[in-house]
């Protein structure tokens, strides 16, 4: 990274930022019923909003996040949800009237719904802000210039499709299998359950015993897929999960029945404990969208569009909405991303905001 580039941007908040917030102070701006203080000449607080530290993929987020914040010398602060909606907005409102919008924002928000108040307030707060996963299909960042900088998901749909074609495979493409599901009104979730679906299709042997949805947790799922095995017994030739962390948990109830590794098990998210079981054979394959990166990357378009590194009104629609890359971990790769990306983690150029671009998102 350009270190001389580095050091100037907490120091180069933009005359236009300070003209700004002198409007904001003259209007009398109310966010969240709150007035706004007067912008300080102060760099920005960096803030993320996720759903739980205790996901081990938003811990890897924050992670990110706070690596990127060490990197520009700015104070992080990270919201949680725990899965409540309300919560989130409320939390971020909050924070907005705290740091009287001297902040950027990074938000995986916690249901697609919540998406359009929490952009609402930080447009009305000038507050930057970059959403991922779950938005409503009619809420568009080129709606909210410049603020709404841009949302970024993940190919749910082929990335569902192609752990289920690994799984049917792993199951010699005969027999039933089990699947479970995230939060029923989450767009990941959504996306993942119709690409395996679309690929159940293509296979007449395969068999889909049950869905439910474990709404993203390991014990949920663990509970689950325990039932699932006194039910069905064994019937069950796989376990499909929408998310690593579900997986995990039907990961454990198949090891207190003696069945790790002779049961095939695919997620989502390539989170540590998923790949450390691709590697041992008790999980097939996993996908990972990075979630170090994320944690920075959506700090970092913020920040940029801030200082007035670029405006994001000026981008091309493609940098607005779109799928980023993911990686596919299997035996074939499992060891060199350990090496690589869960042992330590890669030094990231930051500045680089559009290197992941992989395609339009497409809705319907």
């Amino acid at each position: 990274m350009d270190s001389g580039r580095n050091n100037s941007r907490s120091d180069q908040i933009s005359r236009r930022h300070l003209l700004r917030s002198a409007a904001v102070l003259g209007a009398g701006a109310f966010v969240g019923g709150a007035p706004l203080t007067a912008r300080a000449a102060a760099p920005p607080t960096l803030v993320t909003s996720i759903r739980s530290l205790s996901n081990p993929y938003h811990a890897v987020w924050k992670i990110g996040a706070e690596a990127f914040a060490k990197s520009v010398g700015l104070q992080h602060v990270t919201l949680v949800t725990e899965a409540n909606s309300e919560k989130g907005i409320s939390d971020i409102r909050a924070m907005i009237a705290k740091t009287g919008g001297d902040m950027v924002l990074n938000v995986d928000p916690n249901n697609t719904p919540d998406a359009r108040p929490i952009v609402e307030a930080c447009h009305k707060a000038k507050v930057y802000v970059v959403t991922w996963w779950n938005k409503p299909a009619d809420l568009h960042p080129w709606d909210f210039n410049p603020y709404y900088i841009s949302h970024i998901e993940f190919d749910g749909v082929t990335n569902g499709g192609y752990i289920t074609e690994e799984l049917f495979k792993a199951m010699g493409d005969d027999g039933g299998f089990v699947a479970l599901g995230g939060m029923i009104s989450d767009s990941a979730a959504i996306d993942r359950r119709k690409g395996m679906m679309d690929a159940l299709k293509k296979h007449p042997k395969v068999q889909l015993l049950d869905f439910q949805t474990a709404d993203w947790q390991s014990q949920k799922a663990f509970d689950v897929t325990s039932s699932w095995l006194t039910r069905f017994g064994d019937k069950i030739k796989g376990v499909w999960a929408a998310n690593d962390d579900m997986g995990v948990g039907a990961l454990e109830a198949l090891r207190a029945q003696g069945l790790a590794g002779k049961v095939p098990v695919v997620g989502i998210d390539g989170i540590k404990a998923a790949v450390e079981a691709v590697k041992a054979g008790e999980f097939v394959c996993t996908v990972t969208s990075d979630p170090y990166w994320q944690g920075g990357i959506g700090l970092s378009m913020a920040l940029e569009a801030l200082q007035g590194k670029f405006d994001p009104a000026k981008e091309p629609k493609i940098h607005r909405e779109f799928n980023a890359r993911t990686v596919k971990i299997t035996r074939d790769n499992v060891e060199e991303y350990i090496k690589t990306q869960v042992d330590s983690h890669p030094t990231i150029d930051w500045t680089d905001l559009w290197s992941r671009v992989a395609s339009p998102i497409v809705y319907g």
